[in-house]
């Protein structure tokens, strides 16, 4: 059967094909820094200015739990993280641009990561489309090795977390204590009272026996979800885990994420993260943060570029026009 356009429709035909194609904007980037920095930080900053540089227009904002740069230093040390991502959740809700974006890219260095991750899970708004993180310890860290050479404050606080890991004070003021993870080696089962106590990472990980199905779904939603690991880190340990594996620390043997029961039965979404070609492991050189900018710019590029739908409806709706 034939159908006719009216020729209204026919007169504006050439106009309508004439009209061209406007570029998608770049999503907004969240930023997440890592332990002892802060957001106003010229190092952080400069990565940013990389960002815009790769996708001209990039609104970049980087997390912060306080506006004095040294207090939001301070509290990459000290805090209760379960406050500190409500408080996320609240001021990324309730930001004057990223409250209306359609959708955010994600940018998370060391634990950084993993608070972005928990960000995705408990609350998500706005969406965030594509997770990014570096170095960070989603499977928990085995030692307190997270400290700087002359970082003093670091040592400090490491001193008081290893005196009493598990006990309510420090599982609720003592950021690093919140994704400490203590395993049978035997076995590689979490300790009882690693997901009796802990305050952030058996929670966000769906360890215990009751699971939040919310923390599936929303992981699930991802676009994509790039994972790096540094492969000379002696920083972060085991540094597999930021691939979400399992090291035992005696033997070095490890236990690949689609090998363990998180993945198999899908506690966190990964799974079907994975199924759909959303779930990508890196590695790259160096030590803990050590990064250049030509890293940066391939993520950037690979990852955070504009998005295609709207250009794409729009040829589809012209081709549309052209075969009636």
């Amino acid at each position: 059967m034939l159908y006719f356009l009216p020729l209204s429709t026919l007169l504006l035909l050439p106009s309508i094909l004439a009209i061209p194609t406007p570029p998608s904007e770049p999503l907004p980037l969240l930023i997440w820094h890592g332990l002892g920095d802060n957001y106003a930080a010229d190092g952080l900053h400069s990565v940013g200015d990389l960002a815009v540089e790769a996708n001209p227009g990039t609104f970049v904002y980087y997390i912060r739990l306080d506006e004095n740069p040294d207090s939001d230093k301070s509290a990459t040390f000290l805090g209760n993280l379960t406050e500190q991502i409500a408080q996320v959740c609240e001021d990324l809700a309730s930001h004057p641009i990223l409250s209306i974006a359609p959708g955010v890219n994600a940018l998370g260095f060391s634990q950084g990561g993993q608070f972005l991750r928990g960000y995705v899970e408990r609350c998500n708004i706005p969406p965030v489309k594509n997770l990014v993180t570096f170095g960070s310890q989603h499977n928990g860290i085995a030692k307190y090795q997270i400290c700087g050479a002359t970082d003093w404050l670091c040592k400090a606080y490491i001193g008081l977390l290893k005196a009493n890991t598990w006990g309510h004070w420090v599982q609720s003021h003592l950021v690093p204590a919140q994704y400490f993870k203590a395993t049978n080696e035997t076995t590689g089962e979490p300790t009882k009272d690693y997901l009796e106590n802990s305050n952030f990472l058996a929670d966000i990980n769906n360890e215990r026996e009751l699971k939040n199905t919310t923390y599936a779904k929303n992981l699930a939603s991802l676009n994509k979800f790039v994972m790096y690991v540094f492969e000379d880190d002696t920083t972060a340990i085991p540094k597999e885990s930021g691939w979400f594996a399992y090291t035992n620390i005696t033997s070095g043997e490890v236990t690949h994420l689609r090998n363990r029961t998180i993945y198999k039965e899908d506690w966190i979404g990964l799974k079907q993260l994975d199924e759909k070609g959303g779930l990508e492991f890196k590695t790259t050189e160096g030590g803990h943060m050590q990064l250049d900018d030509e890293v940066l710019t391939d993520v950037f590029k690979t990852y955070f570029s504009p998005p295609e739908e709207v250009s794409n409806q729009l040829a589809n709706n012209e081709q549309e026009l052209l075969e009636l």
